[in-house]
């Protein structure tokens, strides 16, 4: 690595496609993240020591030059990139690309994607160097630390030995205390926070951000890939997430947060605190979270409207109770449908997360939930095309229950690449279409969304700037287009 910078990492969020099409990526236009994991990275690896950067091409289409005009100038001993499914093979065009600019230049990837598949990566990947599968905060800091040279003795990294086989060292024994994480290194996001936003309607106020108080998840339902952090469970404490929120709204003037912790609501005690530190020492912010119907009850949900809750999110997946009960742990839509009242009544907007085309689904079982949804006091959903992804339980037996294509590049829950058997792929689209239009259509629903035009006014300014563009997506999609 000679003529390299070893204390210097750059770490890159691809945008999985090619830039051309990123203006007319209808999830950039509603919905762009700011990539969490990554800041996390950096603030970890700077606390100790080393430099990090960040260039999020989620964000910036754009970056190829500026990713390598960076690596010309400050050539980096490491270039990271955090991938989902759908972003990884962009991931490695890139990693191709700088390898082939800076001789010596190693490259470390993590994420969902190499989390699930380890040393089948490698393998099959030469433009990758190390994978980091779990938690990556520690296995970045010593592989910073040994300068690449000694690989074996990290825990949680996956390399190549002398004769170029694919190894894994084993997940580490002990996981980080997450109160012990410096906050995300938000000032490494060019643009932050204006550059990101919330989906549209999803929220009251501007600036605003997302966050991220707890990893993992104690259940183990068939959809959800828990390759990263495995059925563990941990959290930060009400007093940091207090301070985080109050770093963020001293820092960058935010006024409402979404929380996207797979399951905010999993420990009571540390809501109670937290809104109770909220409500002594106000910090004109409101927030989202998400919860599972189970964890909920009237009392609780007194105490996040007063706190600030302004929607909770509840996975309903699908309607049909046969259904749901071979994908989910403590299936029970008659709670579903308690919660959601109950959330109502206290006054905070309600939204259902849904799946359509699991492995079982059928044209039956589409009615049953539309008729489910319709029947409940949901404000808004999201309809995702269910995804088979390595590391979900559903992914090992998957080709038993219909046609799978697995094009890694369109698996981002926006196609149906997965179809179950007695459904054809144009006969899911045209259901989904059809389940968006009835929704869409429905009086109370109409006049919701007119009420939001005063009660999220920056959500109406984006979706009028936006009319024609949101309109072409409507009008394309109402085409069926063969993988």
């Amino acid at each position: 690595m000679t003529g390299l910078d070893r204390q210097r990492v750059l770490l890159i969020h691809p945008l999985g496609y090619g830039a051309a099409a990123a203006g007319g990526d209808i999830s950039r236009l509603a919905n762009l993240m700011p990539p969490l994991g990554l800041a996390s990275l950096a603030a970890w690896v700077e606390k100790h020591g080393f430099t990090a950067d960040i260039i999020d091409c989620y964000a910036r289409p754009q970056a190829d030059a500026a990713i390598d005009a960076y690596v010309r100038d400050h050539r980096p001993g490491l270039v990271g990139f955090s991938c989902t499914t759908s972003s990884f093979l962009d991931g490695t065009r890139i990693a191709a690309r700088l390898k082939g600019l800076l001789p010596g230049l190693r490259t470390v990837f993590g994420g969902p994607h190499v989390s699930a598949l380890k040393t089948a990566i490698l393998e099959r990947f030469s433009a990758v160097d190390y994978g980091v599968i779990g938690e990556g905060e520690e296995a970045l800091r010593e592989l910073l630390a040994s300068g690449g040279e000694a690989p074996a003795a990290i825990p949680g990294l996956a390399y190549r030995d002398a004769t170029g086989k694919a190894l894994f060292n084993g997940y580490p024994n002990q996981m980080l205390a997450l109160d012990d994480l410096p906050f995300p290194a938000y000032h490494k996001l060019e643009g932050y926070p204006t550059a990101y936003r919330l989906p549209l309607f999803d929220y009251p106020t501007a600036p605003n951000a997302t966050c991220i108080s707890s990893r993992g998840c104690p259940y183990a339902c068939s959809y959800c890939d828990r390759s990263v952090f495995g059925r563990s469970f941990r959290y930060n404490s009400a007093t940091y997430m207090y301070e985080h929120l109050r770093f963020l709204r001293q820092s960058y003037g935010i006024r409402h947060v979404t929380f996207y912790d797979d399951n905010f609501t999993v420990n009571r005690a540390r809501l109670v605190e937290l809104c109770a530190l909220l409500q002594r020492r106000p910090l004109g912010l409101t927030f989202n979270c998400a919860a599972r119907a189970e964890h909920l009850d009237a009392d609780l949900l007194r105490l996040l409207k007063a706190a600030g809750c302004w929607m909770i999110s509840l996975g309903v997946e699908t309607g049909d109770p046969e259904l749901l009960s071979q994908h989910r742990q403590q299936a029970d839509l008659q709670t579903v449908a308690t919660a959601l009242a109950l959330i109502k009544k206290a006054g905070i907007r309600t939204k259902a997360l849904l799946m359509m085309g699991l492995p079982g689904e059928t044209e039956a079982s589409i009615r049953r939930t539309k008729a489910y949804v319709f029947a409940q006091p949901i404000d808004t959903f999201n309809l995702a095309k269910f995804t088979p992804f390595p590391g979900s339980p559903a992914y090992a037996s998957i080709h038993e229950h219909g046609e799978f294509n697995e094009d890694w590049a369109k698996m981002d829950c926006m196609h149906f690449q997965f179809v179950p058997r007695g459904l054809t792929r144009p006969r899911l689209e045209e259901l989904y279409r059809d389940f968006q239009r009835e929704h869409f259509q429905r009086a109370k629903v109409l006049l919701g969304y007119m009420t939001m035009a005063w009660r999220s006014p920056d959500s109406t300014r984006r979706f009028l700037g936006n009319l024609g563009k949101f309109l072409h997506f409507v009008r394309t999609t109402e085409r069926y287009e063969a993988p």
